[in-house]
C-alpha cells in the first residue's frame, strides 16, 4: 500500500516579497507550512542580505521551475563608495578605503560598458563550486582560488538616484548575473572603493512587485481561511510557452502519456508563437493546464503532465 503524502495538495506560485535577513530556503518552508503543501520549491536563490521577488512553487507547479531559470530579473541596488569588502556587501570585512568618490557623470559613462553580453567574475563568496567546494566555504577559509568568468548578459542599467557617497542603479538582467560583481567591477572601473549596501529584486519573469504578497500578508490570508487568494496559476511561469486548447478526448491521452495529432492550421499558428530552437506547448483544457509537450512531426508529445484536475 502506498503512502499516502504529508500536507495538502496545493498548487500555484507564490510571489514572495522576502523580507531582508532570510534565506531562501527559509522562506520556502516558512510558506510550505502555511500551505500545508506537499511539495515546494523556489526559481532562483535570492540572498539574506536582499529584499524582493521570491517566486515559490507549490505542488505541481514546481514542475514548471526550469523554465523560470532563464527568466530576466530587474534589480535595484545601492553602491556605497570610500570602502571595499571581501564579500562587496555589508555583511564583509573591510578590505581598502579611498576618498574617491565617483560623479553621477562618471557612472554614467562607465555603465554602458557592462551592457550587453559580457564577462563576469563570480564573487569569491558566492555559490560556485570550486572542486566540490563551495566558493563562500573556501573564502572563509582563506583559501587561495580562483574563480573563471563567465559571459553573462545585462541588457539595461540605469542610475535611478546618487548623492556624493552612493549611488542607486537598476538593471535588467539575464541568468546568472552577481550584482555584487557588477558593484565590485564598476568600482575598479571608477577608480573607487565601494560595496553593495542595498540589493532588492524587482522581477523575475512574469512575477514582479506588482503581483508579489509578504509573509505578514499571508499569515492574515490564512489566519482567516483565505490562503488561495496568495496563490497564483501553476500557468504563471509559463507566459511566454505558446498554449494550445485541446479537447477533453485529447486532454484524456496527454494524461496517459500519449502523442496527440494537430491540424495544420494548428501547426502553422504554433510555429508562429515558438521561441527559436524551442519546441515547447502548453496544452489546456477548459483553461487547466492538462501538460507541457514537444511539437514534433505534426504531433504533440507530452513531456510533464500536470495532475489539477
Amino acid at each position: 500500500m502506498a503512502r499516502r503524502k504529508r500536507g495538502q495538495a496545493v498548487h500555484g506560485w507564490v510571489c514572495l516579497d522576502k523580507p531582508l535577513e532570510l534565506g531562501s530556503t527559509e522562506a520556502v518552508s516558512i510558506v510550505r507550512r502555511l500551505f500545508d503543501a506537499q511539495k515546494a520549491g523556489h526559481a532562483g536563490t535570492l540572498d539574506p542580505l536582499a529584499t524582493g521577488i521570491l517566486p515559490i512553487a507549490l505542488g505541481e507547479a514546481t514542475k514548471t521551475v526550469p523554465f523560470m531559470m532563464d527568466a530576466e530579473k530587474v534589480y535595484r541596488f545601492t553602491v556605497t563608495w570610500g570602502v571595499s569588502t571581501d564579500s562587496v556587501d555589508a555583511e564583509g570585512s573591510e578590505i581598502a578605503r579611498s576618498d574617491v568618490r565617483p560623479s553621477r557623470e562618471a557612472v554614467e559613462a562607465a555603465l554602458p560598458s557592462f551592457v550587453g553580453e559580457i564577462e563576469q567574475v563570480p564573487p569569491r563568496f558566492s555559490a560556485i563550486k570550486v572542486d566540490g567546494q563551495r566558493a563562500y566555504d573556501l573564502a572563509r577559509d582563506g583559501a587561495e582560488f580562483e574563480l573563471k568568468s563567465r559571459p553573462v548578459t545585462i541588457h539595461e542599467a540605469v542610475i535611478t538616484a546618487s548623492d556624493a557617497d552612493r549611488v542607486e542603479i537598476r538593471v535588467r538582467t539575464g541568468k546568472g548575473v552577481y550584482i555584487r560583481s557588477l558593484a565590485r567591477d564598476l568600482a575598479v572601473m571608477l577608480g573607487a572603493e565601494g560595496h553593495v549596501t542595498a540589493l532588492r529584486r524587482e522581477q523575475v519573469g512574469p512575477f514582479s512587485t506588482e503581483n508579489a504578497v509578504t509573509l505578514d500578508i499571508l499569515r492574515e490570508m490564512v489566519h482567516r481561511g483565505a490562503a488561495s487568494e496568495g496563490l497564483l496559476p501553476v500557468a504563471t511561469a509559463l507566459d511566454d510557452i505558446p498554449d494550445l486548447a485541446v479537447t477533453a478526448t485529447d486532454a484524456f491521452s496527454l494524461r496517459q502519456g500519449r502523442p496527440i495529432l494537430l491540424l495544420p492550421r494548428q501547426i502553422e499558428t504554433l510555429k508562429a508563437r515558438l521561441s527559436p530552437g524551442s519546441r515547447t506547448v502548453s496544452a489546456f483544457e477548459d483553461g487547466t493546464l492538462v501538460a507541457l509537450c514537444q511539437m514534433r512531426a505534426g504531433r504533440l508529445e507530452p513531456d510533464r503532465v500536470f495532475n489539477l484536475q
